[in-house]
């Protein structure tokens, strides 16, 4: 009869131990939850360096810098800035026989200095195509016959 009272006391002080866990978890649950909405919070009214834990670096100024520069010319003069549009037109006119999507990002590059994502060239290219200026056949970008 004692090992029978040894179990049942273990039982009880188990199912103690699990219910004293349980309300911690969920009282830790809510807390999680409202510092989530507190992350949130601070994300979305500017509190960006501060949500993230970490201070802001210098690397974010450079970027922003490097983004707004002009690519120097040959003459040492800076080059004017071309909209992506008007780039990816005169890209196509250099390729007469065509060209591929890799040869207008190429070519962007290393005429315009401009790095081109290749959603954002095809976006440009469709706007192009849809206006009637470029057509696009086998895979090759073509200036429409119209123009």
């Amino acid at each position: 009869m004692a090992i029978l009272d040894q179990i049942g006391l273990e039982k009880r002080r188990i199912s103690q131990r699990l219910a004293l866990l349980d309300t911690e978890r969920t009282k830790l649950g809510s807390q999680l939850e409202e510092l989530e909405i507190a992350e949130r919070a601070l994300r979305r009214f500017g509190g960006k360096a501060v949500a993230n834990g970490k201070p802001a670096t210098k690397r974010n100024a450079k970027t922003a810098s490097r983004a707004g520069e002009k690519r120097q010319a040959a003459n040492g003069q800076r080059a004017a800035r071309m909209p992506l549009g008007d780039a990816a037109l005169q890209a196509v006119q250099a390729h007469a026989k065509g060209a591929s999507t890799s040869d207008l990002i190429t070519h962007l590059s290393r005429e315009f200095g401009l790095t081109v994502r290749p959603n954002h060239l095809g976006m440009a290219l469709q706007r192009h195509r849809r206006a009637g200026r470029l057509e696009h056949r086998d895979q090759r970008w073509y200036l429409s016959r119209l123009t």
